[in-house]
């Protein structure tokens, strides 16, 4: 297959994006039965921490021992990184010893100057412009309890944000219908959507949750402010009125319609406790999934 890194969701062909989900499901049932499946024995990941991390870290470390291997957890802090040595030089080094090497940090550049050094397989953990492991989990929840989402209708409600970013690429892989409710002023990046777009994803886009919601067979949001912006939470707050997926919202969704939500959430301000407490939410799935999706994902680029 040659070295491949995994900087957005469109770094793998949408028959690959396939691929990796129909590997988690078995990777998920192997575990479940309690059957050792180790392809990654003796290889190593190195975690490279900007952001703190609570399922990112967790599910990439557990993983990684679960498919046999070992993950190291760097943060910058406690790194040279952090002292300001040269991404490309930090690359260079962990390259030559570890096996691959994720990434959770801010601008999105830094993961690409990293990957452009580095001789082992890159992950996108999370940036500022796409979080697309979280994206691999939300669909194989979906999928998992509804049938395949080729041809279903997504709602986004918020932040044209990461997640915004990850679902509009999604939209290309995996073939759903995306309706995205923005607040003025905070609409999705202009280029990655036209990019999405122009390989054929059906994406509408407005201002109002509710007509985002009409007919959803999956509702999603995340916070209104993300990590880094927290000097913003008042303005947000009134930007976002309004943009509470609340019962309201969602019974302008189909009945059957699920929630999602990749945490942490912050009930009373982008969702209500109904909702995400609710019957319609699969959020601790798709918590749990973020580690099923990742193994077949580090599967995918690590294994011989």
């Amino acid at each position: 297959m040659g070295m491949r890194h995994f900087l957005t969701l469109l770094d793998v062909s949408e028959e690959e994006a396939r691929h990796i989900l129909d590997r988690a499901v078995i990777i998920k049932r192997k575990l479940k039965a309690g059957e050792a499946h180790r392809p990654l024995e003796g290889k190593t990941l190195g975690m490279i921490f900007d952001k703190s991390s609570t399922r990112t870290r967790v599910s990439f470390e557990v993983g990684m021992y679960q498919l046999g291997g070992h993950a190291l957890f760097l943060h910058s802090d406690a790194t040279q990184l952090g002292r300001g040595e040269p991404v490309a030089d930090s690359a260079r080094v962990l390259s030559s010893m570890c096996d691959g090497v994720m990434i959770r940090t801010y601008g999105h550049n830094i993961i690409q100057k990293f990957a452009e050094y580095s001789k082992v397989p890159v992950i996108n953990g999370l940036t500022d412009l796409t979080h697309p492991c979280q994206i691999l989990a939300d669909v194989l929840t979906f999928e998992e309890h509804r049938g395949s989402i080729e041809g279903k209708t997504v709602a986004w409600i918020g932040d044209g944000n990461n997640m915004a970013h990850s679902w509009i690429n999604g939209a290309v892989s995996f073939g759903y219908k995306l309706k995205l409710a923005c607040p003025k002023g905070y609409s999705p990046d202009e280029k990655l959507l036209a990019a999405a777009r122009e390989l054929g994803a059906d994406i509408s886009r407005s201002n109002d949750p509710v007509a985002a919601a009409h007919k959803a067979d999956l509702v999603s949001t995340d916070v209104w402010a993300s990590m880094g912006q927290e000097d913003e939470q008042s303005e947000r707050e009134k930007a976002f009125a309004g943009f509470c997926v609340t019962e309201g919202v969602m019974a302008h969704a189909n009945p059957d319609a699920l929630f999602m939500h990749c945490l942490p959430a912050h009930r009373g301000e982008e969702v209500s406790a109904g909702v995400i407490d609710g019957p319609q939410s699969v959020v601790w799935d798709q918590a749990e999934n973020r580690l099923h999706a990742q193994k077949a994902l580090l599967e995918f680029l690590l294994a011989d």
